[in-house]
């Protein structure tokens, strides 16, 4: 099974966060399993916010996009698709909420868990932890709603 941001149309595959197509971008991949996204991603040294800790910018965008692919995920599985095999339909961020709890360790792979906790045919909603060496540093809720079609070429 692929990942999700894998099966992403080619118009929606240039995301600085998870598009397979950016080449600079942070290629955050999200895997569909029981009702739950999981996304990992290391930072790098220069994700820093202060000498040991990451930038805040970077666990927002972090949720950002996982979120948009378990949102993705979420929609397939109420239409009867399989995520990380069938295409992949794009969402877009309309509403973000970051709640930072502490502060979160540059060094340590991150976690990301995201679950949807409402399912509609045009948004769905997203929460999300993010973890490091099992802690919580931070939540996260955000809003999605299907790609308008003015942003498809």
């Amino acid at each position: 099974m692929s990942m999700l941001q894998d099966l992403y149309p080619d118009d929606f595959a240039h995301c600085y966060g998870c598009g397979r197509l950016n080449t600079n971008g942070l290629h955050v991949k999200s895997e569909w399993t029981d009702g739950e996204a999981i996304a990992r991603f290391k930072p790098a040294p220069y994700h820093m916010a202060l000498p040991g800790f990451v930038y805040g910018g970077l666990i927002a965008s972090l949720t950002d996009c996982h979120a948009i692919a378990t949102a993705a995920a979420a929609s397939m599985v109420a239409a009867g698709a399989l995520p990380g095999r069938d295409p992949t339909p794009r969402f877009v961020t309309a509403s973000l909420h970051v709640d930072f709890l502490r502060p979160t360790p540059l060094g340590p792979e991150l976690l990301i868990r995201a679950r949807p906790v409402e399912v509609g045919k045009r948004k769905v909603v997203v929460e999300l932890s993010v973890i490091a060496e099992g802690a919580e540093c931070a939540r996260s809720r955000v809003v999605a709603v299907r790609a308008p079609m003015t942003m498809v070429r």
